[in-house]
């Protein structure tokens, strides 16, 4: 029998053990210096990045379509979760599900990867344990690369990863910072950033980050209330060997989170058009979630310029729910909903255990310097749900005009079930290198040799399925024009295993997906100034299409087997230019627009924009005015179409434009203060029209008044 229970207390991290370990294990030596990784006061890096290849190339090399958002451009927009700032990047926007979950999409594909410091993490159902609204505030920066990334991350879909790089203690000496403030809809929340060395030669160093936020909604009836804690240890262990060692934890506990969301239409088909402050939820409903993860990394660089690193990763993310569903339409006259109410309560965990090995260096061939790397990743992704009957409950609504969440609670069985089950393991080797055929040309050739397979069950029968072996290409070719201008292009796939039978019950091949990619990278002020242009074309081949019915084998029902055909194709291009204009003048602006079509013509995801836009900028002023710092932007998003249930039309959300603005004024030198304005029109729009005959009302205009004292 099951023993899941909900509601877990806020924990503390296993720092002592490991400052105890890192202190104590061996002779540790001092540096000249620590490299310091972010770039500050900027929304550029001069940093090389492995995102994209793991060769370790600026994003002036990278033939590919990379984006970073620095942890100053997070600061100055007041951005607080993975969800903020994934849509403020170019070509990426969202669908917002319900109060917890949240789906990206890139290029016309769902993103179903992300990555921490470069380790490939898998999304739970749509983020259900929290991934998307995480709070960023251990993250120096987020990187974002279009396309198919299947050289590093694995299997998925031929959209985007999402890099989430962690803040490490690289000072060596006593710094950091505390920031506190409060906003519309009673919210509070203070933070702290705090870096010091260990050891009086600085070679040991640590740092921690904690926050804690509570807030009511814009919806009358849920509330927020966030946590997080995250610490790491930094260690250079020889003048050529490091070691890290790190560990966060993140809750999340709400109360009267919703599942699903509004109905679009009432039952005689006209739109409903509900307030902002509407929502399905009752007062007794939540949707807490944790996040965990805990990492090692061991890097040696040797004496020829080489460096080996080894990462070992663990995560465990849990959702505890209690949640009530409504769905169908509503009766203009009763306004009784069409379908009975439906409550839920579960308790589930995913865990993901890593292992990643990387060797990467340069190599002389016919008397010119090449890039060398290779690696090896072994993943083990285990999920479970368990389920609890709700055993008696009210079977009608009663009338939703009048809806302030007083439902009864249900009563649900004491013990759950194991309504889900699954253990996805994945491995995965690759290689590239970077040829240097001149000083301006340069070639890049690489390859993964992946393996993924699957076993478990939930609520569609026995799951069972995977791939081994699936080779996936890289090649990327560079040629600079002038030492500002960088012409490239790339051929990228990515490939998805599938659980799909042909005629003789063989699993089909994986769905492939490939990017073709050209474009123009340029820097300007000695990199201070960098812009991107691309355009791309996506091919999705190997989707399962219906070929006809197996006979019926015994009192076994018949069973469709499938062929493999062609997908969807995405065509589009994208514009971007980041940095500074002048050493007070910060701007990122970015442009996308794309068209994605299946085999027959028709438009698919179509509840994601076509044509996406995203501008911000900043100016800090110097005499009189100096310490005054102020900024705006925009963000424009093209129509969005959704599904129509049966009978009824798809829901439109129109192209519109959120504003927004920042005012920031040090009061000192070690005192600021700064206040943002989110949606400065006050805008009503949706945040999603796909999922079912249902939408989600996205926030109207918020402000946030916050004070930050550094040291």
């Amino acid at each position: 029998m099951l023993s899941y229970r909900v509601k877990t207390g806020f924990k503390t991290l296993p720092l002592v053990a490991a400052i105890h370990a890192v202190c104590v294990s061996g002779a540790v030596y001092a540096q000249d210096s620590v490299e310091t990784v972010l770039v500050t006061g900027q929304y550029t890096v001069a940093d090389k990045v492995d995102t994209a290849t793991g060769l370790g190339l600026t994003l002036f090399e990278t033939p590919q379509s990379v984006s970073i958002m620095t942890e100053q451009r997070i600061i100055d927009q007041n951005l607080n979760s993975v969800a903020d700032v994934v849509t403020q990047t170019v070509g990426v926007s969202s669908n917002n599900l319900d109060t917890t979950r949240n789906t990206f999409n890139a290029r016309g594909f769902e993103i179903d990867k992300y990555q921490i410091d470069g380790v490939p993490q898998a999304w739970s159902l749509a983020g259900d344990s929290g991934e998307t609204i995480a709070d960023v505030s251990i993250y120096e920066r987020i990187e974002v690369v279009r396309g198919a990334t299947g050289l590093l991350t694995g299997a998925g879909d031929p959209s985007a990863s999402i890099n989430l790089v962690r803040k490490h203690a690289t000072a060596t000496e006593l710094t950091g910072y505390v920031n506190a403030g409060v906003g519309r809809w009673d919210t509070r929340f203070i933070s702290g950033d705090l870096s010091t060395p260990l050891t009086a030669n600085g070679a040991v160093r640590a740092r921690i980050v904690v926050k804690k936020e509570v807030s009511d909604t814009y919806m009358t009836i849920p509330e927020d209330d966030r946590g997080i804690i995250y610490g790491v240890i930094d260690a250079d262990l020889g003048a050529n060997t490091s070691l890290s060692v790190g560990s966060s934890y993140q809750e999340s506990n709400p109360k009267g989170s919703t599942w699903g969301a509004l109905p679009a239409w009432f039952s005689d088909g006209t739109p409903t058009d509900w307030d902002q402050s509407v929502t399905t939820s009752a007062d007794w409903t939540y949707w807490d979630t944790t996040n965990e993860n805990s990492f090692v990394t061991l890097a040696h660089q040797f004496a020829n310029g080489w460096e080996a690193k080894v990462s070992y990763n663990h995560t465990k993310n849990t959702a505890d729910t209690k949640l009530l569903y409504l769905s169908g339409t509503v009766d203009k006259a009763t306004g009784e909903f069409s379908n009975a109410p439906f409550p839920y309560m579960s308790a589930g965990y995913n865990k993901q255990d890593s292992v990643d090995v990387q060797l990467k260096g340069t190599y002389n061939l016919f008397n010119r310097d090449h890039e060398f790397v290779v690696g090896a990743l072994d993943s083990s992704y285990e999920t479970e749900t368990a389920n609890f009957t709700a055993l008696s409950f009210q079977p009608t609504t009663g009338n939703f005009f009048e809806w302030d969440g007083s439902y009864p609670e249900p009563t649900f069985s004491a013990d759950g079930f194991v309504a889900s089950q699954s253990t996805t393991d994945q491995d995965g080797y690759y290689a590239a290198t970077r040829l240097s055929i001149n000083d301006d040309l340069k070639f890049i050739a690489g390859g993964r040799v992946s393996s993924w397979q699957q076993n478990g069950f939930d609520w569609s029968g026995t799951k069972s399925y995977g791939n081994d072996d699936v080779v996936v290409p890289y090649a990327g070719l560079t040629y600079t024009i002038t030492e500002r201008h960088n012409v490239y292009t790339s051929f990228t796939e990515i490939f998805k295993p599938q659980n799909a039978r042909d005629a003789d019950l063989n699993f089909l091949d994986p769905v492939e997906g490939t990017n073709i990619e050209a474009g123009l990278k340029s820097s300007f002020f000695d990199g201070a100034l960098q812009t991107a242009v691309a355009v791309f074309q996506i091919q999705q081949d190997n989707v399962a299409q219906v070929a006809g019915f197996l006979p019926p084998v015994g009192s076994a029902p018949p069973e469709f087997f499938y062929r493999g055909a062609k997908g969807v194709e995405s065509k589009g291009f994208e514009l971007e230019a980041v940095g500074y204009l002048t050493p007070n003048w910060n701007l990122s602006a970015g442009y996308a627009q794309f068209k994605a079509e299946d085999a027959a013509g028709t438009e698919v995801n179509t509840d994601s924009p076509r044509k996406k836009l995203n501008v911000f900028t900043t100016y800090e002023f110097t005499n009189a005015l100096d310490g005054l710092t102020i900024g705006g932007g925009a963000s424009w998003e093209s129509e969005r179409r959704g599904s129509g249930g049966e009978g009824l039309p798809a829901l439109v959300q129109d192209a519109y434009t959120l504003a927004s603005v920042m005012v920031r004024y040090n009061l000192t030198d070690d005192f600021a203060l700064q206040f943002n304005v989110d949606n400065l029109t006050d805008e009503h729009y949706y945040g999603q029209v796909g999922f079912y005959s249902e939408y989600t009302n996205a926030a109207p205009r918020n402000y946030t008044l916050s004070a930050t004292y550094s040291f």
